[in-house]
Formats: structure tokens, C-alpha cells, sequence
């Protein structure tokens, strides 16, 4: 099995990178958290410029295909920058439409999905009932553990939102991660057992693209860590040059580079016991790198002045987010326990 991407996804992922780099992400996500969705849905367009979100899509809807790996090679670049919004959320939206064996919803909704100009945000059984930025999405679908597939709200702008407005936000520990109850009822856009089986699979697809923007989380926190501690001293010295630090920050990379397979695993081979594998690994390791960067800049770390901040707060909401750590046990555990006779 190959682990290492091609030169063509290689490519992607660099040009991608560019794009974040040059885009003043922090700027966007800090007007993002006060409410001023602008900046962001712009930042949205020239993301979707890169086809990434077309990853998700079918080509019969004017997509590149299903694409998973593709996907959160995109992902961790998102991770890395800091991205706001429903970007997981979309995707999902985007399988867990392409998955009904009706079409009139993926034709309504996956063309403008995968050229950006929409956005997405979703609950499904089993997950959070939290919507994340149902203020800010354009459209929300909410799955039912009934199987019912609605429609039930959407604030932001560039389509036709749903019935009805997004719910009070409620306090989240990234001001960037706004998250509300949807609206009862809706329209109701299919029903029956293959929603339920779609809302499985796109739960998986979120639980990896989570996996894949944690371990982005991840990189960027320990590069930040690392210049400070190279920049920083004591006793004369930068604290770099440390015995401990130095510890300290090269098991905060083995955390992410023991993760980083796992997550190429599970995006080759999307079965649960995989995803839940990469998503446990991913998020500990990116929560372990936001403790090491907290540690390590002191004080300094706990002002929002300070853009490592926002990668700070991301951290433990995205360990969380599409299965807590408690819950991809499980489904390792159950993936690799012979069933009882």
C-alpha cells in the first residue's frame, strides 16, 4: 500500500498552501468569529477556485468525482491555515446527497456545492445535534434518526436558504466554531433507509476530513512552537537548546507523524474501524501539540492578540467534533472484535 502522495496530489496540496498563505487567513477568521462573514465567504470562492470542493461532488453534478484522499490532503491545508466555517460540514452535505438513489436533491443542491458559489452545514444521528455556523451556511440539512432528510435552515447569503433561520449560537471554546440547534421541520427532501445509510457514509467522509484538518491543526502549532523556542531565551540561552524542550517538542511530532499514515489509510480505505483509527490519532496528537505550543510560548500564548490563539482554539473542538475520543475507541474496538457465535 502506498502512503506517499503523487506528484499531481503533491501539487494540489502546494498550490492550495500558496493560496492560504497569501490570504491573510487569521484576519478572516477573527471577523468570522465577530459575526462578519465577509471576509470568509470570499476566501470560500478562491478556495473553491482550487476544485476542492468539487472532491466531494460527482461529475454527473458538475463535480471531479469522490475523491477522499484527494480531499484531505485539501484538508490538512485547511487545518494548517486556520480555515473558519462549515468546510467539513459541506463536504459532507456534498456524499451524504450524492449517496441518495434520488436525484432531484443532488441536482438542486451539489452544482453550486462544488463550485463554491453554496455552502452547507449538517447534523446527522449519532453526531452532535449542533449545526456548526448554521448562521453563516447557506443551506442546513438536518438527518433525522428516522431517516428523514430535511431542509430546515440556512443564513447566509449566495442561494436560497432554508426554512427558516439558525437558532441562538451557543458559547463554543473557538468563537470561530458557532454552533445552534437547527429549526424544527423543514422541508423534507427524502426519507427512508437509504438516508440513513447516507447519513453513515457521510459521516465517515466528516469524521475523516475532521482527522485530516486536526492533523493540520497539528503542524501548524509545533512550527509556530518551534521558531518561538528558537527565538525565545533564558539563562541566555534560546530554550530550544533545551534537553527537555527538545523532548518535549520531538514527541509532539511523533504524535503527528504517526498520525499522518493512519489518516492516508483511512482516506484510501474509508471502512469505520480506519476513519475512527485516523480520527483518534489525529485529534490526540493535535491537542497534545496545542498543550506543548501553550507550554512552551508561557504567558504569551494565552493572549488573543497572538495569532497562535486561533489554532489554540481549535484544537480541542476538532478533537471532539464527528467523534470524540471515547467514541473512535469504540468503533476500533468493535472493528477489530470477532463477532460472538
Amino acid at each position: 500500500m502506498r502512503f506517499l502522495p503523487t506528484d499531481e496530489q503533491s501539487d494540489f496540496a502546494r498550490t492550495l498552501r500558496s493560496l492560504l498563505g497569501s490570504a491573510q487567513v487569521p484576519a478572516t477568521v477573527r471577523a468570522w468569529a465577530d459575526g462578519d462573514a465577509g471576509p470568509g465567504r470570499a476566501l470560500w470562492s478562491r478556495i473553491a477556485g482550487t476544485g476542492l470542493f468539487a472532491l466531494a461532488v460527482p461529475e454527473a453534478h458538475e463535480g471531479v468525482g469522490l475523491l477522499p484522499l484527494e480531499l484531505s490532503l485539501g484538508f490538512v491545508e485547511l487545518g494548517r491555515a486556520g480555515v473558519a466555517g462549515p468546510v467539513v460540514e459541506s463536504a459532507a452535505a456534498s456524499v451524504l446527497l450524492s449517496e441518495l438513489t434520488d436525484e432531484a436533491p443532488a441536482k438542486r443542491f451539489l452544482p453550486g456545492l462544488a463550485q463554491g458559489e453554496t455552502s452547507a452545514t449538517l447534523t446527522l444521528p449519532g453526531g452532535s445535534p449542533y449545526a456548526l455556523d448554521a448562521d453563516a451556511a447557506t443551506y442546513c440539512f438536518t438527518v433525522s434518526p428516522a431517516g428523514e432528510l430535511r431542509l430546515t435552515g440556512g443564513g447566509g447569503t449566495g442561494g436560497a436558504g432554508g426554512a427558516g433561520a439558525a437558532g441562538e449560537p451557543v458559547r463554543s471554546t473557538d468563537p470561530a466554531r458557532r454552533l445552534s440547534l437547527p429549526p424544527a421541520g423543514g422541508e423534507l427532501l427524502a426519507a427512508g433507509p437509504e438516508v440513513v445509510r447516507a447519513a453513515e457514509v457521510a459521516g465517515r467522509w466528516a469524521r475523516l476530513l475532521t482527522a485530516a484538518q486536526c492533523l493540520g491543526v497539528g503542524e501548524a502549532l509545533l512550527e509556530r512552537t518551534v521558531q518561538y523556542a528558537k527565538q525565545r531565551t533564558q539563562f541566555g540561552a534560546p530554550i530550544g537548546s533545551f534537553q527537555a524542550v527538545k523532548h518535549r517538542l520531538a514527541d509532539t511530532l511523533l504524535g503527528i507523524e504517526f498520525a499522518r499514515p493512519l489518516v492516508w489509510a483511512a482516506a484510501l480505505s474509508p471502512a469505520p474501524g480506519e476513519v475512527a483509527a485516523a480520527k483518534l490519532s489525529a485529534g490526540e496528537a493535535s491537542y497534545w501539540a496545542a498543550m506543548t505550543a501553550l507550554q512552551l510560548h508561557g504567558a504569551v500564548g494565552y493572549t488573543e492578540e497572538l495569532d497562535l490563539s486561533l489554532w489554540l482554539r481549535k484544537a480541542r473542538p476538532l478533537r471532539d467534533a464527528w467523534g470524540t475520543p471515547s467514541a473512535c475507541r469504540a468503533e476500533v474496538l468493535r472493528s477489530v472484535t470477532p463477532p460472538r457465535r
